[in-house]
């Protein structure tokens, strides 16, 4: 990893099937597009992939963005220790869970 992206904060966020998911996976994305940040996969931390916890634990700053009231991406680090920089609870922005 080239060391402009070890400077840059992890985005983890929720994926799942609901339009506040996707929205969540939307705004991610574009961080990670736009280079304001490197994404991350939020499933393999919550599976215990070893290099993705280590990645989530290595002290970089983390921003999460969760769609829904369910908070998975902040329970999914919490789980290992991890307390995200920024989080973003995409209901506070007034979007709301769709099927």
């Amino acid at each position: 990893m080239n060391a402009i992206k070890k400077k840059l904060p992890l985005v983890y966020s929720c994926s799942g099937c609901s339009s506040a998911a996707q929205m969540a996976n939307y705004v991610a994305l574009q961080l990670d597009r736009r280079g304001a940040a490197e994404m991350s996969c939020i499933a393999g931390v919550g599976g215990d992939v070893p290099s993705l916890v280590k990645l989530a634990q290595s002290g970089r700053r983390i921003i999460a963005i969760d769609g829904c009231p369910l908070a998975c991406v902040k329970q999914c680090l919490a789980r290992h220790g991890v307390t995200a920089d920024y989080y973003l609870p995409l209901r506070d922005c007034g979007v709301r869970k769709q099927f």
